[in-house]
């Protein structure tokens, strides 16, 4: 080597080191979210956007539902007691419900308080002789109901009983579960219930996991101190699923890069017999998976765990171009050498890599746009890697003799390929036929299909659901106001149909952001409809003639309706401090220039009679009924197709780049055929075994274009000696094995992005090289080796 060229590769493995460096310190500042809504888009309109919040950090996306199962029916209350007063000295828990009336906390205040404000039974009537008499007989028969212990304590202050029907509606107890001793259980008496909200929005999955622990310590203490051995705390919601599924993608990502990085290893440890050649084989990919991850960490602040584990299969490609750099390097050749003729294939079969998974970076959805990225910078990095940085590690005299035996074999196979040219052309025909046949049931149309979560777990959280009568992401009403009060007057307007509905058994119950903050006018109603201190004393001294209560009884709720009739009007600033805090906020959000009010509707038993009943009602008129299922699968087909779009966009500048580069239509077809057969063949294998074809698996199948574009210009290009033909054949093959292992290993995840990706790559990359060697024409070597000098 010259000494300008030991100049040069200093500053090149000086580059390298610092490059690696800078990668590290980002990556190690980024953090790695699960978060699906990822894959939702970055661009939505105004419904979409609601869903996406609510997906996000609506509440649903908050609620916890816990369970205690196991044990008698009597010490499952008493353990639900023990863990409930536990877990509402927590300060993360902006709400623990077990159907208790404990009344406390800043919930309890706020409701205590402002009950007159708040309530929506307050009208003039009420606070008559007449309207208090029929309140104070309603108190004496509650007395001897369960509820009589709590309604003992607040009777002297509110015997007209707001404070219950606040409780009731903030439990949301109306058509709720059912209660043994004042605490919730499950219909058949087998589970005590918890509803559980966290502080923390849904996607803070640190905060979330650090919240489950703690439901889980709370359990175990409660448990350990009513020595229930026998008894077990199931729990379940979006929060509960989404820790899960990051621990999941985490453990699929390091198991498959421990496999792949272990089987691939193994394979040229084989070919070289070197380790360190094979440590230095390893370099691209990983340099390569390091500046994705921090090109991902720059780009977008944080890295999904799908983007992390599709780091794996950067080792199946990247690794390529130190293959086809080792094998091919023959004694007495230097490595610089043979890098220079294979220079031009490998920036070829790099760029259509770069210019398929450009397209990605168009999408609208922020998960493909990060896919895309990490793909095209750790490929470029990774060939940079090869370039410039490997030829100057190499020990001096560098070759390889494992192809001079082997590659001839390998030869002979691919030299007789061609008579299976028939067969191929049957299983194209074949496959087309089929994929025909399905039609559009070849594609998934539910964004249900990218959830990892199992359907045992989705089945337990449904029956949860249904015995707390928690909301769901089922059905939202929304109406739309030019600002927060107006938005709230609208969604009172909402009630009245809406309890009408729940009434008739059309609707099990609805959320309201106006139960927490009342319009102006309507609390300005309730204020008026309070009487002076006078008139009340003579209204309640009347009401008590021929009652058993005292005379003086009631002198707190004399002096707390003369407070009310003076406080001032509520405000968003109110609740503050409270959880119903967390409820108004996500309820009541701002849409663009305006405000929306967000109403969700629980035991929806017949969507299309809700919808007839509230388009027919002027009530409900302006307000929108969303199916959330319904929104999010045709938010999810809506960007399918813009996926698909892309992909064959992708595809059609993969061929236009081919096309300038070999400038020849016949080497151009010979390189597209292979393409695409795998493709067809490809699609048509994973439906017959029973796959219905997803976003990812459309990345996949973009990847298979990019990885089989190099088999074919490799397997076109012609040769100058037999033994160099040999050597391109023998260097294939190896690629090839290891991106099949590559990607095959993310083929077992049980994470359903990660196994469409690494099954259609591992399947496809076969079917390329294969269908390469089929129909590709083999170029004429020479009959005897001649020397070649580059």
């Amino acid at each position: 080597m010259t000494r300008p060229s030991r100049r040069w590769a200093g500053w090149a493995l000086a580059l390298w080191l610092a490059g690696l460096l800078a990668c590290g310190f980002v990556v190690a500042r980024t953090t790695v979210t699960a978060d699906l809504s990822a894959f939702l888009p970055r661009s939505p309109t105004q419904t979409q956007q609601l869903l996406v919040d609510q997906l996000r950090d609506g509440v649903v996306s908050r609620l916890l539902l816990v369970a205690i199962e196991g044990d008698m029916p009597a010490r499952l209350v008493s353990l639900s007691r023990d863990m409930a007063a536990r877990l509402r000295s927590d300060p993360r828990l902006a709400m623990v419900e077990n159907g208790e009336r404990v009344g406390g906390g800043a919930d309890g205040a706020y409701l205590w308080t402002n009950r007159y404000l708040l309530s929506p039974a307050v009208t003039p009537e009420r606070f008559t002789a007449d309207g208090l008499r029929q309140a104070l007989q309603e108190d004496l028969r509650l007395l001897q109901s369960p509820a009589g212990m709590f309604l003992k304590q607040a009777l002297p202050a509110d015997p007209t009983g707001e404070i219950l029907r606040l409780a009731d509606r903030a439990m949301g107890e109306a058509g709720g579960p059912a209660s043994r001793d004042g605490v919730w259980m499950s219909a058949d008496g087998k589970r005590a219930l918890l509803l559980v909200q966290t502080a923390a929005p849904g996607f803070d999955l640190d905060a979330q996991q650090d919240i489950q622990t703690s439901v889980r310590a709370a359990f175990e203490a409660a448990r350990t101190t009513a020595a229930a051995g026998a008894s077990q705390l199931v729990m379940t919601g979006p929060g509960v699923f989404a820790v899960a599924t990051r621990d999941r993608i985490e453990a699929d990502a390091t198991r498959s890069s421990i496999v792949a990085t272990v089987l691939v290893a193994a394979v040229l440890l084989l070919v070289y017999r070197s380790a360190r050649v094979l440590a230095l084989s390893l370099l691209p990919a990983a340099s390569g998976a390091l500046a994705g991850f921090a090109a991902v960490g720059l780009g977008f602040g944080t890295v999904h765990g799908i983007t992390l584990g599709f780091g794996v299969t950067l080792l199946g490609e990247s690794v390529d171009y130190a293959i086809y750099l080792f094998t091919q390097t023959m004694p007495g050749h230097p490595a610089r050498r043979t890098l220079v003729r294979i220079w031009p294939t490998l920036l070829l079969g790099v760029g259509t890599s770069v210019a398929g998974f450009g397209t990605m970076l168009f999408s609208s959805f922020s998960g493909l746009a990060q896919l895309g990225l990490f793909s095209i910078t750790g490929l470029v990095a990774a060939l940079c890697v090869t370039r410039w940085v490997l030829p100057s590690l190499l020990p001096d005299g560098f070759s390889t003799a494992r192809p001079a035996r082997m590659a001839p074999l390998l030869a002979a196979l691919t030299a007789r390929a061609p008579a299976l040219r028939m067969p191929l052309a049957a299983a194209m025909l074949l496959s087309l036929a089929w994929l025909f046949y399905q039609g559009p049931a070849l594609w998934s149309g539910e964004l249900s299909s990218l959830s990892p979560v199992s359907e045992a777990d989705q089945r337990q959280d449904e029956a949860l659901r249904r015995d707390l009568g928690a909301p769901d992401v089922g059905h939202l009403l929304v109406i739309a106001a030019a600002s927060p009060d107006a938005a709230l007057a609208a969604a009172e307007r909402l009630a009245g149909p809406l309890d009408a509905l729940t009434g008739e058994g059309l609707l099990g119950g609805y959320d309201s952001p106006a139960l927490y903050l009342p319009s102006q006018a309507t609390q300005q109603a309730r204020r008026s409809a309070l009487p002076d201190a006078g008139s009340l004393q003579a209204a309640l001294s009347q009401a008590l003639q021929g009652l058993p209560f005292r005379a003086d009884a009631f002198t707190p709720f004399l002096s707390d309706v003369e407070a009310a009739r003076t406080r001032p009007p509520l405000t968003s600033a109110s609740l503050d401090g409270t959880g119903l805090k967390l409820k108004l906020d996500s309820l009541l959000v701002r849409s663009g220039a305006g405000w929306t009010a967000m109403l969700p509707l629980r035991g929806v038993i017949d969507p299309a009679a809700l919808a007839a009943r509230l388009d027919g009602d002027p009530a409900a008129q302006g307000a929108v009924l969303l199916n959330l299922k319904e929104e999010s699968d045709r938010l999810y087909r809506t960007y399918r197709q813009e996926a698909l779009t892309l992909a064959l966009i992708g595809a059609a500048v993969i061929a236009v780049l081919l096309a300038l580069a070999l400038r020849s239509a016949r080497s151009l077809i010979a390189a597209l055929m292979p393409l695409t057969a795998a493709v067809v063949i490809t699609m048509a294998l994973l439906t017959a075994l029973g796959q219905t074809l997803s976003i990812f698996h459309l990345v996949g199948l973009l990847l298979v274009v990019g990885v089989g574009s190099n088999y074919s210009l490799l397997f076109e290009r012609p040769e100058p000696s037999k033994a160099l033909r040999e050597r391109t054949v023998f260097s294939v093959v190896i690629a090839n094995l290891c991106t099949v292992i590559g990607f095959g290993t993310l083929a077992f995840s049980t994470i359903p992005v990660l196994h469409g990706i690494g099954l259609t790559v591992a399947v496809g990359a076969f079917l390329c090289l294969a269908f390469a060697a089929v129909l590709g024409d083999q170029p004429p070597s020479p009959a005897v080796d001649e020397p070649h000098h580059g």
